[in-house]
């Protein structure tokens, strides 16, 4: 989508609202919860954060999605 990108602030949910396609790539991250209460305020940085992962790469895999 032009003009719209995920940033390592918007939550889970915001950004598979903006890329559903990214769902596998978080499942393989081990982010399983993308539907439940932690996907609505957790952001993407800390999501990388508690599971051991650069947010930087992160966020580029799912900006290239």
């Amino acid at each position: 989508m032009v003009g719209k990108q995920i940033k390592k602030d918007m939550t889970i949910a915001e950004a598979l609202k903006l890329k559903p396609q990214i769902a596998p790539i978080l499942m393989s991250k081990g982010m399983h919860c993308l539907g439940c209460v932690i996907a609505n305020g957790e952001t993407i940085g800390q999501a990388a954060e508690v599971h051991g992962l650069d947010g930087d790469e992160l966020l580029k895999e799912l900006s290239e999605a």
